[in-house]
């Protein structure tokens, strides 16, 4: 997996352990998973949302600390999943970011829930996620994404309490 978080000038940084990518810039992150739905019962396709979440989380981080205050413009947010069905998936996705002008409209962490032809289960991670948050925030949650051939997902970020604690 090519996990790269770009620098503050816009260029892309990366390393590669197997052949799948992810790149991020200050305009967002983005990145294709090719490979097996399942093994051994393990929903691998889908851990490619796990693996696009801490690479923005990184990134946005990276960014706040640069003093180019962003957040994820999820109505731009793209998924697609090519091959469902047949053993192998092409996951394709994309993650934009918008620059906000003050600190704390910045968001530095970022996360998912979702799965395969079923409903995300929203309640459980917002629950999850409530320890992590500054004092009266919440969480800024997208619209339920979905491609065509099922794979549904909220996409979450908040601000993180430790690199935006003067936020608070």
């Amino acid at each position: 997996m090519l996990l790269s978080c770009g620098n503050s000038s816009g260029q892309l940084k990366s390393s590669n352990n197997d052949g799948n990518q992810i790149q991020c810039s200050k305009n967002g992150c983005s990145g294709t998973y090719i490979g097996p739905e399942f093994v051994n019962g393990d929903d691998i396709a889908h851990q490619f949302s796990n693996k696009m979440s801490k690479a923005v989380g990184e990134q946005l981080k990276e960014l706040f600390r640069n003093k180019e205050y962003s957040k994820v413009d999820f109505k731009n947010i793209s998924m697609s999943t090519d091959g469902m069905g047949s053993g192998n998936v092409t996951y394709t996705l994309s993650i934009p970011f918008m620059a906000v002008l003050e600190p704390c409209n910045a968001y530095t962490s970022f996360d998912h829930v979702g799965g395969w032809n079923h409903s995300p289960a929203l309640a459980s991670r917002k629950k999850q996620l409530q320890s992590v948050l500054l004092n009266e925030e919440t969480l800024d949650i997208s619209a339920l994404k979905t491609t065509n051939e099922g794979l549904q997902e909220y996409w979450i970020q908040w601000k993180n309490k430790e690199v935006q604690a003067s936020c608070e």
